[in-house]
């Protein structure tokens, strides 16, 4: 199960840097003039998650196997973006595809790299882009009530829906609220996703400051997270130009080096887990002397559902999962423990997986 996140903001923010930094490769070139990454690169990156390690550890695993997440550097826009302004209709066909937006914010003040609009401003430079999504939005919603026009007339049933909802999020945007403002009923929630707007799509802010601001952040990352609560979003802050040398060292050289910045861990890891977070997953874990890992679903997901996770005919032939909590399994020492202490369930289909869940599946072939 994938799922992508992209990497935006204007020219110059650092976005390639960081994407660098996330796939620790030099895939995404780093340069000082807008518009150096034409194609959007795609990453993969492990998830960090501490309770992979112990699970492994207790259960002398051979191999250890995170899960993952999906990075793809963007390019730049810039003003005029949903005109097709600095190739905009390309990068937003680009954010169209993915299922979450990391939107990278310059906070650092340096005379040497070029902003784009003369100025240091990350408030007014989330504003720019989200403006021109709404434009983006707006553009495709009016194609698309003009297209369903006839079957509408005609009653039918999907399109009636469609149109109820475009309206719902043309409303939003004309009142300066991006469309996922809008509150969508659990029986329109498909249709809704299937709209696609580019507004809809949770926001990460990414606050990029210079590297003695990397632990307490500064001015400009305050005015972000306040502008992110204000949305009902969330906020991290990172300096890129650390992260980018952070993943050119080992562990051991790693961990000295934050210690030496005063900070507890990886600014990356931090992104990682809050990328995971917005997209409203969590993880559950096999566990075994060949391997341990870590599977992505999302929150709410049942066991037959995180079973259909491996394989779909698991799915298919579900029986039942044996289920023994996260912190169980550690108090007991292992699954054997853990099961003669009582602490391993029979869940049946209706089961909700819960996030930390141990879990051996029962099927039918």
């Amino acid at each position: 199960m994938g799922f992508k996140t992209g990497i935006v903001g204007l020219p110059n923010v650092g976005k390639s840097t960081l994407f660098n930094a996330l796939t620790k490769t030099a895939a995404a070139q780093a340069a000082n003039f807008p518009f150096c990454t034409i194609e959007p690169n795609v990453g993969e990156v492990a998830v960090p998650d501490a309770r992979l390690d112990n699970l492994a550890e207790l259960a002398g695993s051979k191999q250890i196997i995170p899960s993952r997440m999906t990075f793809v550097d963007i390019a730049g826009l810039v003003k005029g973006a949903s005109k097709g302004e600095g190739l905009g209709n390309q990068f937003l066909a680009n954010i169209r595809e993915c299922d979450a937006i990391a939107h990278v914010l310059r906070c650092f003040e340096d005379g040497d790299v070029t902003h784009v609009e003369g100025r240091v401003n990350p408030v007014e430079d989330a504003e720019v882009i989200e403006t021109e999504l709404m434009l983006a939005d707006m553009e495709s919603i009016e194609k698309r009530l003009q297209n369903i026009v006839r079957k509408v007339r005609g009653g039918d049933k999907e399109a009636v829906q469609q149109e109820r909802l475009l309206r719902a999020a043309m409303d939003a945007l004309e009142n300066g609220k991006p469309a996922r403002t809008v509150e969508v009923d659990e029986e329109d929630a498909k249709a809704w996703a299937m709209l696609q707007l580019l507004t809809t799509k949770p926001i990460l802010y990414v606050c990029n400051v210079a590297e003695d601001e990397a632990s307490e952040g500064n001015e400009h990352s305050a005015a972000v997270a306040k502008m992110a609560a204000d949305q009902g979003a969330a906020s991290v802050v990172i300096s890129a130009k650390i992260e980018e040398e952070i993943s050119q060292l080992d562990a051991d050289e790693a961990e000295m080096f934050l210690g030496e910045l005063g900070l507890e861990e990886a600014g990356l890891d931090r992104l990682i887990r809050a990328g995971h977070t917005l997209l409203n997953l969590q993880t559950y874990f096999t566990v075994g002397p060949k391997e341990a890992r870590a599977w992505t679903i999302p929150i709410g997901a049942s066991a037959p559902q995180a079973a259909g996770v491996i394989h779909g005919d698991f799915e298919k032939g579900f029986i039942r999962a044996e289920t023994i909590a996260y912190d169980d399994f550690i108090a007991a020492g292992s699954e054997q423990a853990a099961k003669e202490a009582g602490k391993m369930r029979a869940e049946g289909k209706g089961y909700v997986v819960q996030d930390g869940d141990v879990m051996h599946f029962l099927f039918n072939t």
